[in-house]
């Protein structure tokens, strides 16, 4: 299959499958002599992995990465870093009952259409499994960014309930399974979402990442712009609908004075009264925060009977068992943050590579 690998000075290749023995990652373009554990990625992939609460996938997997290569006495050294982390919880019996159906919402049918063949043991290749890769070259990508550029994701809207902004305070986010920076919408979720999971359903939602501390000059003004780029690396995330940057859609309501992020001084350098921009002008970093967000689709695995084909082109019904994510979006958050990092180191190596 290609296209698996994404970046282009810092890259990631992911490989491996929902159902299979174990993940695994390789990072190429690391600089050497950055201080590099298996404890340092750990602490990412433990804020991602399943089972931690009655609102995820209650598959138990430890997600325990292992440096295969790459780091040397502690230190990176500017070869290719491998990846791995083993599968330990995989059911494949529970999708034998639905090996030969399309799984409406899934990647069933288009897989089959382009490989004529596919793993539906979890969805292979398709599942989010995949993306638990991504946020250990994640942690890598961190060691780039450095302690000065802060990478914060919150889950701001999980169906119709959307958070209140005057509420926000970043030290709520890690005090709710939720990755919520409002803590009077955390307990409106936690009953909502219940009631979806009792049900056997599901519901989308929509995450924030902010990126501060980010210096002006990343990216560049045609085909490597730099919101462009975010734009696609959250949308390959699986589930993912829909992106935008700063206002994003909401900006084809304000007129050209109210969407003008003006500019003063302040202590001697450019300050901008308003963001809606979301840090990134003509596709380069502004010095403001960089805001970006991203809708997630409702878990299309649910225990409702639903009308689909199988693989003979027969019409029949489907309801799909297994252990899955009430609201898939509450994972997401750890991966919109790790997707950030990658895209951020990829653009500073870049913007140092041409001009220093």
């Amino acid at each position: 299959m290609s296209d698996n690998s994404y970046g282009k000075l810092f890259r990631v290749t992911t490989w491996g499958e929902s159902h299979g023995p174990s993940i695994g990652c390789v990072v190429d373009g690391v600089p050497p002599k950055l201080a590099l554990t298996e404890a340092d990625l750990q602490i990412y992939l433990d804020q991602r992995k399943p089972g931690q609460n009655r609102f995820t996938t209650q598959r138990q997997e430890p997600d325990q990465v292992m440096i295969m290569s790459g780091v040397f006495e502690g230190l990176t050294t500017g070869t290719p870093i491998s990846l791995i982390i083993e599968n330990k919880d995989h059911r494949s019996k529970d999708y034998g009952d639905i090996k030969d159906k399309f799984r409406p919402g899934h990647a069933d049918f288009t897989y089959t259409a382009k490989y004529g063949i596919r793993d539906y043991r979890g969805g292979g290749r398709s599942s989010a499994r995949e993306t638990a890769m991504r946020v250990a070259a994640g942690g890598i990508a961190r060691k780039i960014l450095g302690d000065e550029i802060k990478i914060t994701g919150a889950l701001v809207q999980i169906g119709d309930k959307k958070i209140n902004p005057e509420n926000w305070d970043d030290a709520e986010i890690s005090k709710n399974p939720f990755w919520c920076p409002d803590a009077e919408m955390a307990a409106q979720w936690e009953t909502y979402l219940d009631k979806i999971r009792k049900a056997g359903s599901s519901i989308g939602a929509v995450i924030e990442i902010r990126a501060s501390g980010v210096a002006a000059g990343l990216g560049a003004p045609i085909y490597g712009k730099l919101d462009g780029d975010l734009a696609a690396a959250m949308m390959s995330i699986n589930a993912v609908k829909g992106v935008e940057i700063g206002a994003g859609f909401s900006s084809a309501e304000l007129t050209g004075e109210q969407n003008a992020d003006e500019i003063r001084m302040q202590d001697g350098k450019p300050h901008f009264t308003s963001n809606h921009a979301g840090g990134i002008l003509g596709g380069i970093s502004s010095g403001q925060d960089i805001v970006v967000r991203f809708a997630v689709k409702p878990t299309s695995s649910i225990l409702t009977l639903r009308q689909t084909i199988d693989t003979s082109g027969n019409e029949t019904e489907i309801l799909t068992k297994g252990r899955h994510d009430p609201c898939v979006g509450i994972r997401a958050v750890p991966i919109g943050e790790a997707m950030m990092a990658c895209v951020l180191a990829d653009h500073i190596m870049r913007h140092r590579a041409q001009c220093g």
